[in-house]
């Protein structure tokens, strides 16, 4: 069985997000485990600049997909899966407008996705998401689990305060790792963060970006967060981190909080784990699929009783210590191999 991966995501603007580095993993992991498979082997490149190549291969995986743009080919020669990683967009059509254009691309891209022979999701949340808004069959749909997209590589405390210094970050904070658009419900953890004596760190271009819509609804979180906190020492926006400095400040920090009003997976979660940091993440069906019992679970609409989660976990130690304890356990259940060999059996199920 011969697969070829489309490598977009790796020169788009998604390469830094969050499809571009699961591309990135996936292709990596995929071609590790295929050397001990003799009935799969793995190629990798731009379908677009090479579509000649297409026709040498059993299946194509196209790695992404977007509700509102044009992604996949209406017509294929060859059998293709597609990694659908959530439909938010639809679940909120407030907060993420398409336009006209939009809809009619919407139009196109559910017809396009309809003859894929398989779609592939990275949660059982997604996977029901996309069976009730892109009326999937669930038979056609496989979850694989995600894993953390960097190693954690132990730093010294003297590396620690040279990273603390020249990013002007307190001995103790909040982190919050990703974007802030409407779902992620970052202004909620401002507020709550400013009922505490916490600082909060967040790292995410997005949030420090000066170049974008304000006009435009699903800009509106980063517009109110830049014109309320920009000035304030306990809202630090440090923008994009290169990942040396980042794997530095996962290792300072307190505790994480991922305050999402909905997610399709939520890596940062385990990446958490992975730097011995202690998790309260919001109470929504991904985030708890992911976590379990190694996170401080609370409500997203309810400022008041974060603030109060917050406080009370940088207060108790020993509760700090019990989740970092379940924490590592948890992260055993995800790893980027166990990803590529759920994926090598997506693709054998969607040929079968």
């Amino acid at each position: 069985m011969k697969i070829a991966i489309d490598t977009l995501p790796l020169s788009s603007g998604h390469r830094f997000r969050g499809m571009g580095m699961y591309t990135r993993n996936l292709i990596d992991s995929l071609i590790i485990e295929s050397r001990n498979s003799k009935d799969v082997t793995i190629d990798a490149f731009d379908f677009l600049n090479n579509k000649d190549r297409l026709k040498n291969f059993d299946l194509l995986h196209y790695p992404y997909f977007d509700l509102f743009k044009t992604s996949l080919p209406l017509y294929s020669s060859k059998p293709f899966v597609v990694t659908v990683p959530d439909v938010i967009p639809l679940i909120y059509p407030k907060y993420y407008p398409p336009g006209v254009r939009g809809r009619i691309k919407y139009t196109y891209q559910k017809i396009a996705l309809s003859r894929a022979v398989g779609v592939i999701t990275i949660s059982e949340t997604s996977k029901k998401d996309v069976v009730r808004f892109l009326n999937i069959p669930q038979q056609k749909i496989f979850v694989t689990y995600l894993a953390p997209n960097f190693k954690i590589a132990k730093v010294n405390n003297i590396q620690k305060l040279k990273i603390a210094k020249k990013y002007n970050i307190p001995h103790n904070f909040v982190l919050y790792l990703g974007d802030v658009n409407w779902n992620k419900n970052v202004v909620s953890l401002i507020e709550a963060i400013k009922k505490t004596d916490q600082t909060l760190v967040i790292v995410g271009k997005q949030a420090a970006s000066v170049d974008y819509d304000k006009s435009h609804i699903e800009n509106a979180p980063i517009l109110e967060i830049q014109n309320k906190y920009s000035n304030d020492s306990r809202v630090l926006r440090l923008g994009y981190v290169q990942n040396d400095d980042l794997n530095a400040i996962w290792q300072m920090a307190t505790l994480y909080c991922q305050p999402s009003l909905y997610e399709g997976f939520g890596l940062p979660l385990l990446e958490a784990f992975d730097a011995g940091v202690p998790v309260i993440a919001s109470k929504t069906q991904a985030l708890v699929e992911v976590g379990e019992d190694a996170c401080e679970y609370f409500d997203p609409h309810d400022v008041v009783g974060l603030s109060r989660k917050i406080s009370s976990l940088v207060q108790n130690s020993a509760e700090r210590n019990k989740l970092l304890t379940k924490g590592k356990a948890r992260l055993k259940d995800f790893s980027w191999r166990n990803t590529a060999k759920e994926t090598i059996a997506a693709y054998k199920l969607a040929l079968a």
